[in-house]
């Protein structure tokens, strides 16, 4: 059955690589009159399938953004402030790089509009252009640019469109469907993950006791027990709400779109970096975070006015002297939701706060549950501690994106992983009675769940140990470096010992414009030219490789398929590779920079663009990665393929093109 199916994966992506030119996003225009001398230029884009657009800003690092170039016609017409765009959908991608970013897309249709003022009433046409790159969850096609032509003659009335425009907005709500969908996801996502924070939250010095001190409050102060239980699901709706305003607060005050942009910042990741550390410090018991005793005693004195608002205030109580446990938590899941955009701060504080309230309403609605309740005692302080480990851990995690972004490599893979282990393996110490912290009681022996927790957390830290001689760690390859981010891309203190490593510590070795690509050592040309001679030189056929650097299937076949032994072998001993990244940004030369013959009067200005035209003329295929194995005439031996996961059938492929050469 899997072959079955990777057979129709590889058919069907082979199929759209080699048999048509993908061109997935279409762009129509059209103008709306204001006014006698003022207009909207509107440009609409049609995204077909799962293709997606991006907005006008992104991210550093991210793609190009959509961008529109006005021609003003000399003077004769004037721009009148920035190109107006939908509201799109923030989403997390790893296309752009292993650590990942936010960035704002259009699915299905997208509308631009532009306002400009006639300063010449005999302008009749404006022609301008836009430069976009359509991506879908996997891969990008390479930019691209459209000019777009608007027929001021043909404008219609804003009043009168206005009915147009309302369909056009039930369209994008329609349309944007599937993009909700996502967002749903990550939302059930973000609640589930704060459920369990605020279940972590209930098991501290803080929270816990309050637990039968509150219920029994209520069954005592209550006339009959449904008035108990009517109380104390009012006193535990109470918490929700006071939680979920705080969520509320933050993303009204920041807002969506700034919380978004905090959480890529490099100064927000390393003020947040501080602060989780000191939330650590005070978990693992060197002091205690509190808010001022004059609020508690405020509040404290409002719970006894009875009835609803008494029962809010004691709710609010809670909230204020449980801080020192719940405030740690609180921060990083406000802002862990807030990465996420949108409401997100708001459903986490929801799920948050309703692990909090759940026991009270439980155990008041069946008091006699509170027989089963374990009783307090030191083992509080050690689910605080192991809290504190974890915030500990979490904390470098915002370290290493700064370090990232500023690109200072002070905090490498290596490093990374070594800390990790420390905390972790300091964490299977403590929860063997080998360390003892500040508040801990005194430990004779040490319980079986205890046991079984340090055991997994030994396990996880010693399977974080070959990760510093350069194994991949997928349980947590969210959270290190990548792994080319590194001292070594070969992991500490390993040395090669063929032919690659000697070529690699002497670069003259190496063929004029060669490079060598980690881990596997194959020696790869980016420039075209030079990997022909050099094929022609040595004797071997050329195997083209278009490829990117936001392209994920590429980084698959490089990390799955190109690393079996029989493949490595045919592409280091037996054929020429060249790579050419449609997406690589970087100028060309001036004696270079030559028209585009797909888009007549462009020039030609990156590299990328070179290699994504070669592509497009030669094969008629723009996606990647795509393959080509070919003669020193420029010949292909076989058919191109693209994306093709199965090993097997790929080392074929070479195979044959190897044997088609030698005849």
């Amino acid at each position: 059955m899997k072959k079955i199916l990777a057979f129709l994966l590889c058919f069907t992506v082979g199929f759209s690589a080699i048999g048509q030119i993908h061109d997935p996003i279409q762009w129509k225009t059209s103008v709306e009159k204001v006014s006698e001398t003022t207009y909207n230029l509107v440009s609409t884009a049609a995204i077909e399938g799962d293709w997606h657009l991006y907005a006008q800003e992104v991210p550093k690092g991210g793609p190009i953004p959509t961008t529109f170039t006005y021609d003003d016609e000399g003077g004769k017409i004037k721009i009148v402030g920035n190109t107006s765009e939908p509201e799109g959908v923030i989403k997390f991608t790893t296309l752009f790089g292993e650590e990942g970013m936010n960035i704002k897309s259009f699915a299905k249709k997208a509308v631009f509009k532009q306002e400009i003022e006639l300063v010449d009433a005999s302008v009749s046409q404006i022609n301008a252009f836009v430069e976009f790159i359509a991506c879908t969850d996997e891969m990008c096609l390479p930019p691209k640019e459209v000019d777009l032509t608007f027929d001021l003659t043909k404008a219609t009335a804003v009043t009168a469109s206005a009915e147009a425009t309302k369909e056009t907005k039930t369209t994008d709500q329609v349309a944007s469907k599937e993009t909700k969908k996502e967002e749903k996801k990550g939302l059930l996502g973000i609640f589930f993950i704060a459920f369990l924070s605020g279940f972590a939250a209930l098991l501290t010095p803080c929270v816990f006791p309050m637990i039968p001190m509150t219920v029994s409050f209520f069954t005592k102060q209550s006339k009959s027990k449904s008035q108990g239980i009517r109380n104390a699901i009012i006193y535990g709706l109470s918490i929700i709400g006071i939680y979920v305003l705080l969520g509320s607060v933050v993303t009204a005050v920041f807002g969506a779109d700034a919380l978004n942009a905090l959480s890529t910042n490099v100064w927000f990741n390393l003020v947040f970096f501080l602060i989780l550390v000191i939330f650590a410090v005070s978990f693992l018991g060197a002091f205690e975070i509190t808010l001022p005793s004059s609020w508690a005693t405020k509040v404290d004195s409002q719970a006894d006015r009875g009835g609803l608002i008494g029962i809010f205030f004691m709710a609010l109580a809670l909230a204020i002297v449980s801080f020192s446990c719940t405030g740690p938590i609180v921060g990083t899941l406000l802002v862990e939701a807030a990465s996420k955009g949108g409401i997100a701060p708001i459903v986490g504080m929801l799920g948050f706060s309703s692990a909090i309230a759940l026991p009270f309403a439980l155990f008041a609605a069946f008091p006699g549950w509170l027989n089963s309740l374990p009783k307090s005692g030191g083992w509080l302080n050690t689910v605080k501690v192991v809290l504190g480990f974890l915030e500990l851990a979490l904390a470098f995690k915002f370290l290493s994106n700064a370090d990232l972004v500023l690109q200072l490599h002070l905090l490498e893979r290596e490093v990374f992983i070594a800390i990790w282990i420390a905390i972790f393996g300091a964490l299977a110490f403590y929860l063997f009675g080998k360390i003892q912290l500040p508040h801990d009681s005194p430990i004779s022996h040490i319980s079986v769940g205890r046991l079984s927790l340090g055991l997994i957390v030994l396990s996880f830290t010693i399977y974080m140990i070959p990760g510093l001689w350069g194994a991949p760690l997928n349980l947590i390859s969210a959270f290190p470096p990548p792994q080319h981010y590194s001292e070594s891309p070969y992991g500490v203190g390993f040395t090669k010992k063929g032919t690659a490593s000697v070529q690699q510590d002497n670069h003259e070795a190496l063929p004029e414009g060669a490079h060598l690509m980690p881990p596997h050592d194959i020696i790869s040309f980016h420039d075209y030219d030079k990997g022909l001679a050099y094929a022609k030189k040595v004797g071997k056929p050329v195997m083209l490789d278009f490829t990117g650097h936001a392209c994920v299937n590429c980084r698959k076949m490089e990390q799955n398929v190109w690393v079996k032994p029989k493949v490595l072998d045919v592409l280091k001993n037996k054929v020429v590779l060249i790579s050419l990244y449609v997406d690589d940004k970087r100028p060309l030369k001036d004696h270079e920079v030559v028209e585009s013959k797909l888009n007549p009067g462009k020039k030609l200005k990156y590299i990328g663009q070179k290699w994504s035209e070669l592509q497009t003329i030669k094969y008629k295929a723009n996606s990647q990665p795509f393959y080509v194995l070919m003669n020193h005439d420029e010949s292909n031996i076989s058919d191109p393929v693209g994306y093709m996961p199965d090993a097997d059938e790929y080392f074929n492929w070479l195979e044959e093109g190897v044997t088609n050469f030698k005849k």
